[in-house]
């Protein structure tokens, strides 16, 4: 497997309003929390609800230079099992991609 969880940081990471952009081969994503804001040092009682964001999209372009409707989204649990679930995502869809240009 190409992208495993360690790759994608810790929950802490995702805490402080900030995403993680990655790619392996001709695919790119970005993980970040939704909403993306630092709630870091805010009580996790007070937190509002929230999600792991993952967003795939096929390379050379970076996420704010690539159309919407090239990008796919797809929410995970906002925990450590969310980011290795998002982990076998990617390879999941690496995968699919891969397979799909080779048959065409």
């Amino acid at each position: 497997m190409a992208v495993i969880a360690k790759d994608l940081f810790s929950i802490v990471h995702y805490e402080y309003g900030e995403a993680y952009y990655g790619s392996y081969e001709m695919m790119c994503y970005r993980v970040a929390r939704e909403p993306l804001e630092n709630v870091h040092f805010t009580p996790p009682e007070k937190r509002g609800p929230a999600v792991l964001r993952c967003t795939v999209w096929p390379g050379p372009y970076a996420y704010a230079k690539t159309p919407e409707e090239q990008k796919i989204v797809k929410d995970f649990e906002y925990s450590q099992q969310g980011l290795n679930e998002i982990a076998d995502y990617l390879n999941q869809t690496h995968d699919a991609w891969k397979k799909r240009d080779l048959d065409s």
